[in-house]
């Protein structure tokens, strides 16, 4: 379109908009009637402006060309997960994230495996050298493909195991000499992660999601050797909440934070970002709108710029893993891309004036906060103080009672509900918190949904 069909069209200020909108408000106060505040603090306007901005828009470091779809496969018995990963990738999958507790044949989770087109990511729950070096000797000997060799994430997070559960995989100095052996032979693997996932699920702000993972960050960049640092590559996985633009805002306002700590480090500006829907806000009755929460979320990780999204089956909560709601999950991504077009434009988010003033509010507010934490100790001393867990505990108790008392509504749960639904049948998995009696060095981060007290009210009246 031409410049000049705007030609006949006045430019109007900001000022000018609000003056407009004050008038129509016959009277009513601007601030608080259209302004609100956010749980991190942030005032939204009804309206932003270029006039807002004395500076050009800086595009944002390691914002990736594309998305992949992912999946999640646990590794139980080996040669069913392989029988699943290749139907998830020739169902669509473009990475497959696999979980295992133990130790397994590497030769038949992989048999047949199109390393050409699919990605690999790897969440263990426990930490072997010997182990992780057979992964890696495993992958490196594989025939380079067009693009290479096959991507892989090995995710390697000690901090997460000791946030998550409360103790180390072994002892700190056990856990940080296998790390520093692994690096030493492989230092351009990517290794790397930090578990985000788990301050949104137990109930963080933004601004405390993004510090907690910088400071998370920061704590490895400390620690791993400088003659590794310039090849180092860090894998972050957040969890997107239903707050849609302000999630946006968030994946975008981590690379932007990560990059001027890594700057300062001498290492690679850019991180890989594995993004996932919340569990805070899923519901165990009517669990259909549960697709509905996934889809926006996952829309929130695609315009942020997540590389990888791996959605949650919406019976994830009381089902175990099963065909049907993986496939559902799945195709859920798969419409985005291919139907809905969301990986036609690279960057859509670029520009626009609400979610760059947000992506620069919680890019400023997380950096504060990431220094007090460096002030007080650094984050795994602040774990150890308990700060960490007393700071997002706040947060979750301030939503919780929006929750209670009806402000933050869950339709099906405290907005609507269906009093004829019933789910005591239907439970394959425990969908509460469980209180773990195992002795443990620091009181762990706990993950908990908004609806747990809720639910189980309602189930204690089923009959």
């Amino acid at each position: 379109m031409n410049d000049f069909l705007f030609e006949d069209f006045d430019e109007v200020s900001a000022k000018q908009w609000k003056q407009k909108i004050q008038y129509d408000l016959k009277g009513a106060d601007y601030n608080e009637t259209l302004v609100w505040q956010s749980p991190e603090g942030i005032h939204v306007k009804p309206f932003y402006h270029q006039d807002d901005f004395e500076e050009e828009f800086q595009p944002i470091p390691g914002q990736p060309k594309s998305w992949k779809i992912s999946q999640k496969i646990f590794i139980d018995d080996e040669k069913i997960a392989n029988n699943i990963a290749l139907d998830a990738a020739e169902r669509g999958a473009e990475a497959i994230i696999f979980s295992a507790a133990e130790e397994f044949d590497p030769k038949t989770v992989f048999k047949n495996f199109p390393f050409e087109t699919v990605s690999i990511y790897f969440n263990l729950t426990f930490l072997s050298e010997a182990f992780y070096n057979k992964l890696i000797k495993f992958f490196s000997n594989l025939p380079a493909n067009s693009e290479g060799k096959a991507i892989v994430y090995y995710n390697i997070d000690l901090i997460g195991n000791l946030a998550r559960t409360g103790n180390w995989f072994h002892n700190l100095k056990k856990d940080h000499e296998i790390l520093d052996s692994i690096f030493e032979k492989n230092p351009s693997q990517n290794l790397l992660s930090v578990d985000a996932i788990l301050y949104q699920n137990a109930g963080a702000n933004i601004v405390q999601q993004l510090a907690y993972a910088l400071a998370h960050a920061n704590e490895y960049l400390n620690h791993i050797a400088s003659e590794t640092k310039q090849s180092l590559s860090l894998t972050f996985k957040l969890a997107t909440g239903p707050n849609y633009f302000f999630e946006i805002a968030k994946i975008r306002a981590l690379r932007k934070l990560y990059a001027t700590l890594a700057k300062e480090y001498g290492t690679t500006e850019t991180c890989h970002i594995i993004a996932t829907p919340s569990k805070r806000n899923k519901t165990l009755f009517d669990y259909n709108v549960n697709l509905l929460r996934s889809t926006t979320e996952c829309m929130s990780a695609i315009l942020g710029g997540a590389d990888t999204v791996c959605n949650l089956p919406y019976d994830a909560l009381y089902h175990k893993s099963n065909e049907f709601g993986e496939r559902i999950a799945r195709n859920q991504l798969l419409i985005l891309k291919h139907e809905s077009y969301f990986d036609t434009v690279s960057n859509p988010a670029d520009g626009t004036y609400y979610i760059e003033s947000l992506t620069d509010e919680l890019a400023e507010k997380a950096l504060q906060l990431f220094k007090e934490i460096e002030k007080g100790g650094g984050f795994l001393q602040q774990l150890k103080d308990g700060t960490i867990q007393k700071k997002i505990k706040e947060s979750a108790e301030k939503e919780q009672q929006l929750f209670d008392s009806g402000e933050l509504k869950l339709l099906g749960t405290n907005y609507h509900p269906n009093k004829n639904d019933r789910m005591k049948g239907d439970l394959e998995l425990f969908p509460f918190l469980k209180h773990n009696p195992t002795k443990t060095l620091i009181a762990p981060i706990v993950e908990k949904r908004l609806s747990e007290i809720t639910e189980q009210e309602r189930l204690k009246q089923e009959l």
